[in-house]
């Protein structure tokens, strides 16, 4: 988990901390910006967050492709079977490294 910029950190959504805890491949209905739904299956690799919003970071499947899906976007989630085998690093992020600061759960 890492947040972008100063400031506080908006609240983690629980469903998008235990995906990624879980490992597990995700099934989820998510809305563009303009609202149009599509189904993915994503690869939860962690998730970045500002003061405004949390971002789950993924291997989308569709897209096979690294992709942020803005987790108040999410409309719904199923755990798939499937474990994610694939690690993120920060380098993977087209985020400046001093914008970036490691937070925890704990």
């Amino acid at each position: 988990m890492h947040l972008i910029g100063d400031g506080p950190a908006a609240p983690v959504p629980a469903t998008v901390a235990d995906a990624v805890t879980a490992r597990r491949v995700l099934r989820i209905r998510y809305a563009d910006r303009a609202g149009a739904d599509s189904t993915r299956d994503v690869e939860p690799l962690g998730y970045l967050g500002n003061s405004r919003h949390w971002y789950l970071v993924a291997w989308c499947r569709l897209r096979d492709e690294l992709r942020c899906f803005r987790t108040d976007r999410i409309r719904s989630v199923w755990a798939l079977p499937d474990v994610v085998a694939r690690e993120l690093r920060l380098t993977d992020l087209d985020i400046p490294h001093e914008r970036v600061r490691p937070l925890s759960l704990v």
